[in-house]
């Protein structure tokens, strides 16, 4: 599971526990290394779209439906020139 695919495009996203993923199963098999991985899992979080808790020695993560759905509100206005 991946967590961009926790949404079909048109539809409401799962709830959160729904699409929680361990920040380790999150970059396997996409060929990078987990510091890359690690790298890039802290800036979506630091930007807000993704949501991260420590359970024991692991820590999951999971996409937070409310900033897609404002992000989705956004990319919807039309775009003034």
């Amino acid at each position: 599971m991946r967590l961009a695919s926790c949404c079909t495009p048109g539809e409401a996203c799962k709830t959160d526990a729904d699409i929680r993923e361990c920040v380790g199963a999150v970059g396997k098999n996409l060929g990078l290394a987990p510091s890359t991985i690690s790298h890039h899992i802290k800036e979506l979080h630091r930007a807000g779209l993704i949501k991260m808790k420590r359970r024991g020695q692991t820590v999951e993560c999971w996409v937070d439906p409310e900033t897609l759905d404002s992000l989705a509100e956004f990319f919807k206005q039309p775009v003034n020139v």
